[in-house]
């Protein structure tokens, strides 16, 4: 199975980053995680784009806040598909990261899922290892089937209660 790569600009991102390694983990989807600066590493970050297909990667996911340029510098040194988490900063309330992870020149593509979203990026990730991969396909499958009998038992706990 391919991995994912989990890459964030600053350590303080982890625990949103926490979140994506969760869904990973549910799913047995190998992966890593890296600190990687688009702008205090880009050597590094660059050569772990470059070689990420050749290491065994299928699906990147970066978050970083403020100027937030990883997802894209990752994006622009290589083909495999980058999934971009917008973190929430002090300043813009992570609006800043999430128009500078999702405004990216064509040809260049970030897939960017909601400020924090984390869990999503790597639920996302799953979808995209899924379509080569039926035994992840049908585990993301089954957890839908198990989200939506959640819901299901809620809705009649409360309609029970509520309705006459």
């Amino acid at each position: 199975m391919k991995k994912v790569g989990i890459i964030m600009g600053s350590d303080s991102d982890l625990p949103v980053v926490e979140k994506a390694i969760k869904v990973l983990k549910d799913f047995d989807v190998p992966y890593e995680v890296h600190v990687y600066s688009a702008h205090r590493t880009p050597k590094e970050a660059k050569a772990f784009a470059e070689l990420a297909r050749e290491n065994n990667f299928g699906v990147i996911i970066c978050a970083a806040g403020m100027a937030a340029h990883l997802a894209g510098a990752f994006a622009a040194n290589t083909t495999l598909p980058v999934i971009g988490i917008p973190v929430k900063s002090a300043a813009l309330d992570g609006m800043d990261a999430l128009l500078s992870t999702v405004q990216m020149p064509t040809g260049i593509p970030v897939a960017t899922v909601a400020i924090n979203g984390a869990a999503n990026a790597a639920f996302l990730a799953v979808q995209i290892l899924g379509v080569a991969d039926t035994e992840l396909a049908k585990k993301l499958n089954d957890r839908r089937v198990s989200d939506a009998k959640a819901v299901l038992e809620k809705d009649a706990a409360v309609s029970a209660q509520f309705n006459n």
